[in-house]
């Protein structure tokens, strides 16, 4: 995973691999490529060099070609850096394998997109949902690397009979994962209780794509005063505001966590108690960035997950 150090930035190369990493126009430039820049922007990382490989079929070693590989890994020296960031999911191998050949971090989308959760985290449900989704993600790749996790509670009569190491840091995690799922349902029974003390106000959520202005926008209609910033999930929890516009009867308005093309299923399923605004409202608004180049594309994403919702 990235480990986020507000000090140091790290030095990163971009890697895309499938169709849509054609070049856009004769610029040569890479605009599915943006996305995953502010990403690493996010993250704290500096993009100092791309790849692309624009191929259908993906190698199941290093999802990329093994001459791609290669060049990526003189890539890699030449630009002095310390990190690659896949635009794309990788298994646990291919991860294991890149790491061996480029002897530096390798970071796929959904372990970047986690790692942005986690550093934009702050109250207690937003913190235990997004480590819930990390060690979801992280437990089909648990290694060697990961013993730390035993010296919480490691000693005489920590482990069962021919367990070895790693299967005791598996317990460990799927421990802990039970633990939070446990939390985040007390949570979500004392979300529940405030939802019903609402009453029956009309109720509207604002859904849309990460950074495309949802609280911008409740701040203009409700004087919120929720921070907004030029940077991708600036909101994980849900706020919901009392408006009323003239005569008409009061309405209460919620902002809700960005989307983006293709949200962890981990994230999804972990956010469940805070989407349920979106699942109870009476109406949604979908908030279009429309100066996006990519807005259309935006649309269909978010219609996506809405319908992965059931919503």
């Amino acid at each position: 995973m990235l480990e986020i150090d507000n000090n140091i930035r790290e030095r990163t190369i971009l890697v895309g691999v499938g169709s849509r990493y054609a070049p856009r126009d004769d610029s040569g430039e890479y605009g599915h490529l943006d996305e995953i820049a502010l990403l690493a922007d996010t993250a704290g990382a500096d993009v100092v060099g791309v790849l692309v490989q624009p191929r259908s079929k993906i190698v199941p070693a290093y999802y990329i070609g093994k001459g791609k590989a290669e060049e990526l890994k003189e890539e890699v020296e030449l630009a002095e850096a310390n990190m690659v960031i896949f635009d794309n999911d990788l298994t646990p191998a291919q991860l294991s394998n890149l790491e061996k050949l480029l002897e530096i971090k390798v970071v796929d989308r959904s372990g970047l997109i986690l790692d942005i959760f986690a550093l934009r985290a702050r109250t207690r449900q937003a913190k235990a949902q997004v480590e819930l989704a990390q060690l979801q993600y992280l437990l089909p790749r648990l290694t060697r690397q990961w013993t730390h996790l035993s010296r919480q509670q490691g000693g005489i009569g920590t482990r069962g009979p021919g367990e070895t190491q790693l299967e005791v840091d598996r317990r460990r995690i799927r421990q802990r994962i039970a633990h939070l799922k446990d939390l985040l349902k007390k949570i979500d029974r004392h979300r529940e209780t405030g939802r019903k003390r609402r009453g029956e106000s009309f109720k509207a959520a604002l859904v849309g794509y990460t950074n495309a202005g949802k609280s911008t926008l409740l701040n203009a209609l409700s004087g919120a005063g929720v921070p907004v910033e030029d940077k991708l999930f600036k909101t994980l929890d849900s706020v919901t505001r009392l408006v009323r516009f003239g005569a008409a009867p009061e309405m209460l308005i919620s902002d809700t966590v960005g989307f983006i093309r293709d949200l962890p299923h981990d994230l999804i399923a972990s956010f469940k108690s805070t989407l349920d605004e979106v699942r109870e409202a009476d109406a949604l608004l979908h908030v279009i960035d429309i100066t996006n180049p990519e807005w259309e594309e935006q649309i269909e994403v978010v219609a996506g997950v809405l319908s992965e919702l059931g919503v």
